[in-house]
């Protein structure tokens, strides 16, 4: 029996040290198509729930933004747009291929020379501690392999009074809804990427992480042991999406 600590891949349960690899497999796979499947998945509601985000984050001209597991930029563009010419955006994912389609698509949008593109782990942000008066993270903590230890990197690197948001998929709180929701997730989305994407496993790892992320009070209680104050959360679409805020003291 191996003595390796253990943690989970959708329902799987993996080494730890085999995760990241796993994870990345995954949207290497599906980096062409996220966009287009973003839409899909929920509707185009994705893009209500990020612009609650970017409402909530009170950045303002002239700020520091991170934007981690930035994926293919959707937030980072909003921000650069904010802090303008006097401030600073930096879209980071630990994966090179979402990076990539990220860069191209901001590029393609006049984003040239606004945007710093930086591959990077969660968990080891190499960044100076007090960089940044905001970090976001959408759709990205439930693929980190150890919560714990990113959320406590996000907060060296925060400035002081800076926010910390993450946007993530969480439990619905009807229970009727959560059926249906679960009946979507297990035999819709599988589906949807067999078509579109041509791959109806990362579908179904993605749906099943959904399942293991912490429930709203849960990851709460996660940000205030890993040293953030004030931390609310909000629920969106009936709960099946939850942004969750902390302060920096």
């Amino acid at each position: 029996m191996s003595s390796k600590e253990t943690t989970h891949f959708g329902f799987r349960e993996v080494d730890k040290e085999q995760k990241a690899t796993l994870v990345a497999d995954v949207f290497h796979s599906v980096a062409g198509r996220y966009d287009l499947m973003n839409d899909l998945m929920s509707g185009g509601i994705h893009r209500i729930w990020k612009r609650f985000t970017i409402e909530l984050s009170g950045v303002r001209k002239g700020n520091t933004v991170l934007d981690i597991a930035g994926g293919t930029g959707d937030l980072a563009a909003r921000f650069s747009r904010l802090v303008g010419s006097t401030g600073r955006v930096v879209l980071a994912d630990i994966n090179e291929s979402m990076l990539q389609v990220g860069r191209d698509k901001l590029l393609d949008q006049g984003q040239q020379g606004t945007i710093e593109y930086v591959q990077a782990d969660a968990q080891q942000l190499p960044f100076p501690d007090n960089s940044f008066d905001c970090i976001t993270i959408a759709f990205g903590l439930r693929n980190v392999t150890d919560i714990n230890l990113a959320l406590r990197s996000m907060l060296n690197a925060l400035k002081p009074g800076g926010r910390l948001l993450v946007l993530e998929f969480s439990k619905p709180q009807n229970a009727l809804l959560s059926k249906a929701y679960d009946s979507y997730s297990f035999h819709v989305l599988p589906i949807m990427g067999r078509i579109v994407a041509n791959d109806s496993d990362s579908y179904q790892y993605l749906a099943e992480s959904i399942r293991k992320h912490p429930d709203q009070n849960t990851l709460r209680d996660m940000m205030e042991n890993a040293g953030f104050c004030q931390c609310t959360y909000h629920n969106m679409t009936g709960g099946i999406v939850a942004l969750h805020r902390g302060l920096k003291p």
